[in-house]
């Protein structure tokens, strides 16, 4: 067994590119292996901004031996078919086997492969995975980049290091040779690297100034920066994706301090760390009290001998003049009243079919102000709210946003507070936009919740009016992330409305009418998507939507929670089983009920008139005398007490379903899994009597629509 090295170097990859090609190269790399015939055991992948390398652990020297072979025509076939069957196969005639398969000889070609030195499936390996590499964005370089079939790499390729145990691995592709040769820091170190071993690659690198492994620069860069911010009493502002972006701009990462004047903290300090994060990749501190301070860390790539310092002088430059524009940018933005920099988005379109930012504004300030003074949003003011909502946009053409388009609402946040608005009002402007995915915190002030909720269904119910719904991946306008926001602001807030009551609020007008059940079901497949997050299964969400009206999804997640709970208990699998039963004998008989009976569902039922719980079971037992009167048989002792304990269950389900009592009603549900199991065990249904088969139906409707009061149990599954 031996190790296999490739390094592949060229010109800088970019940092956002390493994680997507370690992973493509040992994909590759594997993919050519296996179609060999060959497995290998460790495979580690590094990277540096100049060099993907790949370690392969425990490669056989030899592959194994394969015998190949394929059916092909039987004796006495035409020439031309036995013929192709040999081309096809690479073989001769004398070397077709005869077999016998069910009595008829038969013509097998069978191949011997020998074995093959891992070394020449390397040299071939190495070349078709560099053609075969996915970059998101590669290049042709030097003269042959005038043909479109030149090689392409991400950067100009330079150098390709292939060693097998002691040897080199020899190939070519796109003008570069392999060698045992590998390069240093572009700056600590000159001249080539032999590596004669596989295990002495990475030390050998790292005494020419090379950390190859991205995991230990990104440690290096995350304890250093730490220790910066520490040493000057400060507290680093923690940034994976930072750490992660350096370690892929360095390789050999030197985290530094630098300090930027204070008089740029009358800035918010979003717009530093934006400004110092997106542009510079530099990190930011907090003082010991938690605000920001006038430090920031950045990341250089050489040990310099005046340890940093003109280095530090450089980036402080740079930060800067950036600082100064953002200042200047929150200086001009001020001068206009938030209302008069709304007056602005009458020039920006929206959409063509929907009208400008202004007429969406518009319609969002009626909306929010409706949830308000319908009770839906309580404890918001409704001036506020319909303010917040006519203001929520107007940081869309200021300065700030057009340079930082990030700090949209936020922004907007800022000035209304530095323009003296309610804090309810310029708390809204901020964070309006959240929640903008799943997992996003969700606002919790109520002028906040009304103006998000408001902008999130018109941007939903105007789309879908216009016809331009969500098409497979396809969802260019965000509109499963606006029903995902509208869910979890309803849930997370316990807002009691009706879906359909919503919808028709924020219809636009002058739009189809016609969206409202599209909108609806769309929001009941978010809320299944939501709610397996959750950990609750799509079945539970149907068989609770097909007895729920209106929409009301607080109330419907509860329902969902307790029916999943009793359906998880064994008294609730072992109704669901009764169900099933009783529900396949209904449907095989096609039973729907005697003409003239009474319902035992809906309004027709006398029970649903009444209010008083305790009134409810008299009524129904003297309904369940009176139809045992007009029985004309004596009913069993199982069939008895099904009906007893359906007089006590319906009643008591009903009054835990409008009370929201859902896990009373499931344990009401409960009740019945003994008769039903028992009426089963001991009750013939389909008995031979026609007014004991009628009768017997007619108690199984009666279980059936029992249930279905509670939740659907045809819609879950088992």
């Amino acid at each position: 067994m031996s190790d296999f090295l490739l390094e592949l170097r060229c010109e800088e990859i970019p940092a956002r590119m390493q994680k997507g090609a370690r992973a493509d190269l040992e994909k590759l790399f594997r993919s050519e292996l296996s179609a060999a015939g060959v497995t290998p055991g460790e495979i580690v992948v590094w990277s540096t901004p100049r060099r993907l390398a790949l370690i392969a652990r425990d490669l056989p020297e030899q592959t194994e031996a394969v015998s190949e072979e394929a059916k092909g025509p039987p004796e006495g076939a035409p020439d031309q078919a036995i013929d192709g069957f040999c081309r096809k196969n690479g073989v001769t005639r004398d070397q077709l086997e005869l077999r016998d398969v069910k009595g008829r000889a038969t013509y097998f070609a069978v191949k011997n492969i020998p074995g093959r030195a891992v070394k020449d499936v390397l040299a071939e390996a190495i070349p078709a995975v560099i053609r075969a590499f996915p970059w998101p964005k590669s290049m042709r370089w030097g003269a042959a980049s005038l043909s479109s079939e030149s090689g392409r790499w991400v950067r100009p390729l330079s150098g390709i290091l292939a060693l097998f145990g002691d040897d080199l691995v020899e190939c070519e592709v796109h003008g570069v040779t392999s060698g045992l040769v590998t390069a240093g820091h572009r700056f600590h170190h000159s001249g080539d690297i032999t590596i004669g071993h596989v295990d002495n690659y990475q030390e050998k690198l790292r005494a020419c100034h090379v950390i190859v492994d991205h995991a230990e620069r990104e440690a290096l860069i995350r304890d250093k920066a730490q220790s910066a911010a520490r040493n000057a009493g400060l507290v680093l502002v923690e940034d994976e994706g930072l750490v992660v972006e350096n370690a892929g701009l360095t390789e050999w990462p030197v985290p530094l301090l630098g300090r930027f004047d204070e008089a740029f903290l009358e800035v918010p300090p979003e717009v530093i760390q934006l400004s110092a994060r997106t542009n510079q990749k530099y990190f930011i501190c907090n003082d010991a009290s938690g605000n920001l301070a006038n430090a920031f860390i950045c990341t250089a790539n050489i040990e310099a001998a005046d340890g940093g310092a003109a280095i530090v002088a450089g980036n402080e430059k740079v930060l800067a003049a950036r600082l100064a524009d953002a200042r200047f940018f929150w200086d001009v933005d001020r001068k206009k009243s938030l209302a008069e920099h709304a007056e602005g988005l009458k020039r920006i379109t929206f959409h063509e079919k929907l009208g400008t930012v202004a007429d969406k504004v518009e319609r969002v300030a009626k909306l929010a102000r409706w949830l308000v003074e319908q009770d839906i949003v309580k404890g918001a003011d409704a001036q506020q709210a319909e303010q917040a909502a006519r203001l929520s946009k107007a940081d869309l053409v200021t300065e700030m946003v057009g340079e930082f388009p990030e700090l949209q609402g936020l922004i907007g946040g800022y000035y209304a507070a530095a323009e003296g608005l309610p804090e309810a009002v310029s708390d809204a402007i901020r964070d309006h936009y959240k929640p903008v995915g799943q997992g996003d915190d969700v606002p919790s002030a109520p002028v906040t919740i009304a103006v998000s909720l408001a902008d999130k269904l018109d941007t939903l119910v105007g789309f879908f009016q216009i016809d331009e719904k969500p098409t497979g991946s396809k969802d260019p306008f965000a509109l499963r992330r606006a029903a995902i926001g509208i869910l979890s602001l309803i849930l997370e807030n316990d807002l009691r409305a009706f879906m359909f009551d919503l919808i028709t609020a924020a219809a636009h007008p002058g739009k189809t009418s016609e969206a409202g059940r599209e909108i609806a079901s769309f929001l009941i497949e978010r809320l299944k998507v939501q709610q397996r997050d959750a950990n609750i299964r799509h079945d539970m969400v149907d068989a609770v939507v097909a007895v729920e009206q209106g929409g009301d999804n607080v109330r419907m997640v509860k329902r969902i929670a307790a029916l999943q709970a009793f359906i998880g208990s064994e008294d609730g699998a072992n109704l669901l089983a009764g169900y099933k039963r009783a529900a396949n004998i209904l449907k095989k008989e096609d039973w729907h009920g005697e003409e003239g009976e009474i319902s035992r569902t809906g309004e027709e039922d006398p029970l649903a008139m009444v209010d008083d719980p305790d009134l409810a079971p008299v009524i129904r037992a003297k309904m369940d005398e009176r139809h045992l009167e007009d029985l004309s048989y004596e009913p069993d002792d199982a069939e008895k007490a099904l009906m007893e304990a359906l007089s006590k269950a319906e009643p008591r389900a009903a009054a835990a379903v409008a009370a929201e009592d859902f896990e009373g009603a499931m344990a009401a549900l409960a009740s019945l899994r003994a008769p039903i199991d028992d009426f089963f065990e001991n009750v013939t249904v389909n008995a031979d009597d026609p007014a004991k088969r009628a009768a017997r139906l007619s108690l199984l409707d009666r279980f059936r629509a029992a249930v279905h009061n509670v939740a659907d149990f045809s819609k879950i599954d088992g």
